[in-house]
C-alpha cells in the first residue's frame, strides 16, 4: 500500500491547452509535475505557496485524495521514468469547499 502524503504547499498547473489551475500539492507530487512538464503532458508547473497551515479543510482534501488515487513518487523510478499525469477532481459539495477554503485562506485564486 501507498505511504499517506501531507499536503502542504499550492501550485498553479498550466495544462498543454493554455487553461490554469491551482493544486494542493506537496514536494513529491511538484516533482511529478516537473516531470510531465518536460515530458511534455502539461506545459507548466509554479509553486506559489510552500508550508500552507494544516486546516480542518486541508486535511478533509488531502484525506480525499489520498484514499481515491494512486500518488505517483519520486522514490518509485517507474514513475520518475516515466511520469503520468492525473488532475485530481474535485467533486462538488465537501471536498470542493475544502479545495475552495484552502484557497481563499491562502489568498490563492
Amino acid at each position: 500500500m501507498a505511504q499517506y502524503e501531507q499536503l502542504d504547499l499550492i501550485e498553479e498547473i498550466t495544462r498543454n491547452d493554455g487553461t490554469k489551475y491551482y493544486e494542493i500539492s506537496n514536494i513529491d507530487q511538484n516533482g511529478i509535475a516537473e516531470l510531465a512538464a518536460d515530458n511534455g503532458l502539461i506545459k507548466e508547473v509554479k509553486i506559489l505557496q510552500v508550508n500552507i497551515a494544516r486546516t480542518k479543510p486541508l486535511i478533509t482534501y488531502e484525506e480525499y485524495i489520498n484514499k481515491n488515487y494512486d500518488l505517483q513518487t519520486l522514490l518509485n523510478e517507474d514513475d520518475w521514468k516515466n511520469p503520468k499525469w492525473t488532475e485530481w477532481d474535485k467533486p462538488k459539495g465537501k471536498i470542493l469547499d475544502a479545495y475552495n477554503m484552502i484557497l481563499k485562506a491562502n489568498h490563492i485564486g
